[in-house]
């Protein structure tokens, strides 16, 4: 008598693999659609190698929605329906591992979507985006659960989701309606400056001139309206300014005359010492009302494939982007500037999709967050409304306002709640001038921190001890 056909090991953990794979592939792929055009555009790739570049990153942050499914799938087949209630714990854990492993891409996550949703996004003062990933992730396993279960018990939990959502809301609604935030601390006018120099253009050095006099003329049009703080782009100046002094100089004397600091975004060359090879740092320079250099922060998240490139002996076929990229190194230490005793921080591009440097920022004392970026590499395409929105998201968890300055845009100011007080078009030339707050307190979420990513964390490895223990 035969022995019935053994089903082959790994078979259904092997389907779940395939299943998230092919839904994170489409997701990041749809998503990041404009990575082709950069690489195309400025990395100096051809076009078939670019769409390869790009469809390659889609497929490694797939990877992180595969995991997902392999653990919901294990656990249903473990636990049965009711293990659909683990997957806002599983997606969570698996959007902190993206935005870990080898410096993490914490791009577009699940709880960005609720930006715009004012009082949705209110709960990222008590639990991050982490906290809004697993609140959407929540209210979609809720739906599912009402597809295929006949339970009472489910039933009564997907009453009980529609209740904590209608707890959200209404909190979330109080709180932005009392804006409590937007009435007390100092009252800082910050003048942004938006240049809209081309990427094509802003390392020519027959533009440079150009490009210095434009940001001067902006930027007394922003004292001319009150500033008490200018701040230029990320990498604004095409010369290294503390290393360059001749250069420099229009912008300190500028600064000395009306009185004002600059908060200015350049490139820092340090010289290599003792046979050490020389660092370039993409830095914020804050340049005092006396028009000498008082402080730097060094970006310390850097871009993949925009100032270094991963795997380079891997990636052989992307020679060209790697002789275009500049081989930054990344900064060490979260420094909040002291501006006369108001204190600021600024994350660089980025950075500012990032929780845990904001978080890291107001610890250290940081009363106000600043951006400053340029946005030029991403063209006309959503990217730029992508990065806008996650760095939005900043000013709740932290409770503090976010001002950004962008160089082809969009600039803009957002107030503790998510509400945007004032943005720039893209590609435009123009200044904004925005009354803000110097703020002192902490929301929940940054004196906690992402509790619910530490109680994902614990759910996954619950999970993985009960199923080891049950095939022992």
């Amino acid at each position: 008598m035969l022995a019935p056909a053994r089903r082959p090991s790994g078979g259904p953990a092997r389907r779940d693999f395939l299943l998230g794979l092919s839904a994170g592939g489409v997701y990041f792929a749809l998503t990041l659609y404009w990575v082709v055009g950069v690489m195309s555009a400025f990395g100096g790739l051809p076009a078939f190698v670019s769409i390869l570049v790009a469809l390659l990153l889609a497929s490694y942050l797939a990877i992180y929605p595969a995991l997902f499914a392999v653990a919901l799938g294990a656990s249903l087949r473990r636990f049965g329906p009711a293990a659909l209630w683990l997957a806002p714990w599983f997606w969570v854990a698996t959007e902190w591992a993206r935005s870990t492993v080898w410096g993490g891409v914490p791009w577009v996550l699940l709880g960005s979507s609720q930006a715009p949703v004012l009082p949705v996004v209110q709960f990222a003062s008590v639990a991050g985006v982490y906290g809004l990933s697993a609140l959407v992730a929540l209210v979609s396993t809720a739906a599912a659960q009402l597809a295929v279960s006949r339970r009472q018990a489910d039933r009564l939990a997907v009453a009980g989701v529609a209740l904590v959502l209608v707890v959200v809301v209404a909190a979330g609604t109080f709180r932005v309606v009392g804006s409590r935030l937007t009435r007390t601390g100092p009252v800082l006018r910050a003048g942004l400056v938006q240049g809209g120099i081309e990427q094509e253009v802003k390392w020519d050095p027959a533009r440079r001139d150009i490009i210095l006099e434009r940001h001067l003329n902006l930027s007394r049009q922003v004292i001319g309206r009150g500033a008490g703080l200018v701040i230029w782009p990320e990498s604004s100046t095409p010369f290294f300014f503390d290393a360059e002094p001749q250069l420099a100089e229009p912008v300190r004397r500028l600064a000395a005359e009306a009185g004002t600091p600059f908060i200015i975004g350049t490139d820092e060359f340090e010289p290599g010492q003792n046979g050490a090879p020389a660092r370039l740092y993409n830095t914020a320079l804050l340049v005092g009302a006396d028009g000498r250099s008082r402080a730097t922060y060094r970006k310390m998240q850097l871009v993949p494939f925009g100032e270094f490139v991963p795997l380079k002996d891997l990636l052989f076929f992307v020679g060209p982007l790697v002789e275009a990229v500049s081989d930054f190194s990344a900064g060490v230490e979260p420094v909040v500037f002291d501006v006369d005793g108001q204190r600021l921080s600024v994350a660089i591009c980025y950075e500012s999709v990032f929780p845990a440097l904001a978080q890291a920022f107001v610890e250290r004392g940081s009363q106000l967050l600043l951006t400053i970026t340029n946005d030029a590499w991403f063209g006309r395409s959503s990217a730029a409304y992508q990065h806008f929105n996650q760095g939005a998201l900043r000013a709740v968890e932290q409770g503090r306002y976010v001002v950004r300055a962008a160089n082809t845009g969009i600039s803009g100011v957002v107030d503790p709640y998510g509400r945007v007080l004032a943005r720039t078009p893209l590609f435009e030339q123009t200044v904004l001038a925005v009354d803000v707050r110097l703020l002192n307190g902490r929301t929940i979420y940054s004196q906690l921190g992402d509790v619910v990513v530490w109680v994902s964390l614990a759910a996954v490895a619950w999970v993985a001890v009960v199923t080891a223990r049950t095939k022992r």
